[in-house]
């Protein structure tokens, strides 16, 4: 796999995280926090386009492995931005969810 589509598959994976984490920030209030609604769609939107690209110029079973990441990344950023306690259960299982990702994406 080429350089820029790995760097193109891990920016789709960060614009997926902070569109989810803008969207629980705007969801979090009794009222929508508007800025934060609009940040997450703008970010969900450039995932979207973005991974559009990405998979009309490869193939589907080597670049899906990176939509795994984001289980493991949102994981990481909801416990570092928004204070959410993750069980050491959950971290184990992150770590497998990582694990069988990198098994499949070298195969």
């Amino acid at each position: 796999m080429k350089p820029l589509v790995i760097f193109l598959c891990c920016l789709v994976q960060i614009f997926l995280v902070a569109g989810q984490l803008f969207l629980k920030r705007a969801m979090s209030t009794p009222k929508i926090g508007w800025k934060w609604f609009f940040l997450g769609i703008g970010n969900f939107t450039l995932w979207f386009f973005i991974w559009l690209g990405v998979l009309s110029g490869n193939e589907l079973s080597q670049v899906f492995p990176f939509e795994g990441l984001n289980a493991a990344l949102i994981a990481i950023a909801a416990t570092f931005m928004l204070k959410e306690r993750m069980t050491t259960k959950g971290w184990i299982g992150i770590a497998l969810i990582t694990l069988g990702i990198m098994l499949v994406s070298q195969s």
